[in-house]
This record gives structure tokens, C-alpha cells and sequence, in this order.
């Protein structure tokens, strides 16, 4: 007897033949190797950035209002290494490096998390999946990482500014900080940080991931060299300047040591447009641009390099 003919419809196409497509199946990066690798770019990446990250804090910092102590990024730089040497470019250092290091392990590690869970059967990741997966990177290591640690950054550098420091260190600050305000003292401005944080990495890595796919076409593990994921990475750091840095400057006047003026975000936001302008919310801009362009530049150049190390000593496949 013989069985009944089965009909496939031309429109009908297996899965397998999505794997098969040009390139194959693209390969995904375990969570763990991300974490490792995102941590070793982080830790790196800041101690090459930080005198700009410095530069950066101060000039948001320095209220109009006051008057204003600098005339501008050469001048604070100046003013800085007169007053405490080359080395005062580097305070907080410490406190911005103990998180640097959690921080990218958290971004990377979440992200390739989510993105792992959210590719499509040919393991590619589209623009739109990567601005989310991004977000929730962005809003995991602000709540973990970014705020206690930002926080205590921002107390060091707004410290020295002042004329007798009372921070003698970075476990001495920290004491300080929280014997006098609680642990709540290292979580000031946390919604303007969850901001900030979530849409720096939600941009980044929607402008990545945009890039990687245009670069990559048909074939999903095409090799990327590290210049150009370094220059892809540079242009993902600067969307994320121009499209979030008045974010970054509510957050900064949060948590630096004239914060018990502000009620809240929105009255920080108010108050700084009421009294100073809109331009100051672009206050940093031009430092924040060449730290985090060359910060998200070698931080992505690292990762993938770390990764493709980890790859031949690290079997998770």
C-alpha cells in the first residue's frame, strides 16, 4: 500500500538552510568570556583615558554662577598641573578603575547575554535587537557598577577642587563618604545615571551592531580588523556624546559635593537651565567627545581581541 505523497510548499524553507547561508552560522560568544574579556578592556581602556575624563568632570563642575575658575580645557589642564602636578590629572583614578573593571565585564557579559537570546537562526543580530539588548546592558551596570562608583569619582575630583581636601585617599574617601551619608551617599543622582548609562550603551551598540552588519553582508563571521572596529567603535562613542551629554552633566552635578541643592533630576535640570542656560548642558562636551571616542574605540578593539585569545583556550562549544 503505498503512503500518501506529502506536500512542501515552495514558500516553506528549514531551518537548516538558514545556517547554511553564506558564512554559515554566525558563532556566538559565551557570557563568561565576555565578562573576562570586557573586564580586562575596561581596566586597560581608563588608565590611557582618564586625565580626559578629569578635564571633563571639572569644567561640568565649574558653575557660572560662581564665577567660573576656568577659561577652558587648556587652562584647566594648567591650572591642574601647577597646583598638584601631572598626577593630579590622575585623581580618582583609583575609584574610577576598581569600577572601570566590574563595569565593562557587566556591560559585555549582559549584552552578549541577551544578544545570544535574541539573534536570529542564522545567529545574525539586527540593528533594532541590538539597541535594546544595549539598553539593558547599559541600565544593569549603572544600577551594579556605574552609579557608587561615579558617584565617588565625582566627590574625589569636586575634593581637590576645594581648598582644604579632606579625601586622603581612595578607601579613606570611601569611609568618609559613607560614615557621613550612608550607603545612599555612593547612589546619589541614580535615575540620571540609569539614563545616561542606558542610552549610552543602547546608542553604542545600535551604532556597533548597524556597522558590524553593513561591514560583515552575507557572511556573519567575516573577520573584522582592529582598525576598523576600532574607527566603528570611535563612531559609536561619538553618537553617543552628541545624543546623551546633557544627561551626563545632570548626572555629574548630582553627585558632586554641592548635590543637597538639587531635589531631584528634574530640579538639577531646571535649575541648571533657569540659571546657567542650555549651553551648559553641553558643559565637557569637546573632553567628553576625544575621551570617549578613543575610550569606546580601544575598549571594542580590546574585547574582540581578548575574545578571539579566549576562543582558542576557552572551548564552550
Amino acid at each position: 500500500m503505498q503512503g500518501k505523497a506529502t506536500f512542501v510548499s515552495p514558500f516553506h524553507r528549514p531551518r537548516c538552510l538558514a545556517a547554511a547561508a553564506p558564512g554559515g552560522k554566525a558563532k556566538l560568544t559565551h557570557p563568561g568570556k565576555a565578562i573576562l574579556a570586557g573586564g580586562i578592556a575596561g581596566g586597560i581602556e581608563i588608565c590611557i583615558t582618564f586625565p580626559t575624563e578629569y578635564v571633563k568632570t571639572q569644567l561640568q563642575l565649574d558653575e557660572k554662577a560662581n564665577p567660573p575658575k576656568y577659561r577652558g580645557i587648556g587652562d584647566c589642564v594648567k591650572q591642574t598641573v601647577q597646583g598638584h602636578g601631572v598626577r593630579g590629572l590622575y585623581r580618582g583614578l583609583s575609584s574610577l578603575l576598581y569600577g572601570s573593571i566590574p563595569k565593562s565585564a557587566v556591560r559585555f557579559g549582559v549584552f552578549e547575554f541577551l544578544s545570544n537570546h535574541a539573534r536570529d537562526e542564522s545567529g545574525r543580530l539586527d540593528s533594532t535587537r541590538g539597541l535594546l539588548c544595549g539598553l539593558g546592558a547599559g541600565v544593569m551596570e549603572a544600577v551594579v557598577v556605574v552609579c557608587p562608583m561615579e558617584t565617588i569619582k565625582v566627590k574625589f575630583i569636586h575634593d581637590q577642587s576645594s581648598a582644604n581636601p579632606k579625601y586622603k585617599g581612595f578607601y579613606h574617601g570611601v569611609r568618609e563618604i559613607i560614615r557621613a551619608q550612608g550607603l545612599s551617599g555612593t547612589y546619589q543622582g541614580l535615575t540620571a545615571t540609569v539614563l545616561k548609562q542606558g542610552s549610552n550603551q543602547a546608542i553604542r551598540f545600535y551604532v556597533m551592531t548597524s556597522l558590524r552588519n553593513w561591514y560583515k553582508g552575507d557572511d556573519p563571521n567575516k573577520a573584522i580588523n582592529p582598525v576598523i572596529t576600532g574607527l566603528f567603535g570611535a563612531i559609536a562613542g561619538a553618537a553617543s556624546v552628541f545624543g546623551n551629554t546633557p544627561l551626563d552633566v545632570i548626572k555629574t552635578r548630582m553627585q558632586g559635593l554641592e548635590a543637597h541643592k538639587y531635589k531631584s533630576t528634574l530640579d538639577c535640570a531646571v535649575k541648571i537651565l533657569r540659571h546657567e542656560g542650555l549651553k551648559a548642558f553641553y558643559k565637557g562636551t569637546v573632553p567628553r567627545l576625544g575621551r570617549v571616542c578613543l575610550d569606546v574605540a580601544i575598549v571594542f578593539i580590546i574585547y574582540e581581541e581578548v575574545v578571539k585569545v579566549l576562543n582558542t583556550v576557552w572551548k564552550t562549544e
